[in-house]
């Protein structure tokens, strides 16, 4: 049982990682289209550039450390699996809080399904060690 957690937990971080260069690559992209035909200022435009590809970052960030965390595992050692618990809760809580303010846009499911995957895999008895 432990190797299947281990290995959700590997799909939930390849997940972050496919994400966060999704975000920032094909995400930006659409987005800097619609702010364009929206003609919203240049600096406006920057400032939510930054902002987005931080987040795109941040995902990929994420996703490394989940990876790492449970390839130790599988290799053995006795890494806590506490960070990826704590990334998951925080899919989550930010996965629903968008899916509900969305009217149930089901593309939101894209930080549930990881955020359920990263509990799945972390939820052991050595969670917190």
């Amino acid at each position: 049982m432990e190797k299947v957690r281990n290995i959700l937990g590997l799909i939930g971080g390849l997940l972050l990682i496919l994400s966060g260069f999704a975000h920032s690559l094909a995400g930006w992209q659409q987005l800097k289209v619609d702010l364009a035909k929206a003609q919203i200022p240049p600096d406006l435009t920057f400032g939510l550039k930054v902002g987005w590809h931080f987040g795109g970052v941040s995902m990929l960030v994420l996703g490394i450390i989940t990876v790492g965390l449970f390839l130790k595992r599988l290799r053995g050692t006795d890494a806590s699996t506490f960070p990826a618990i704590v990334i998951a809760v925080a899919y989550l809580c930010f996965g629903g809080w968008a899916l509900l303010s969305s009217s149930f846009n089901p593309f939101y499911l894209a930080f549930i399904v990881p955020g359920i995957l990263l509990v799945m895999a972390g939820w052991t008895r050595s969670s917190s060690s």
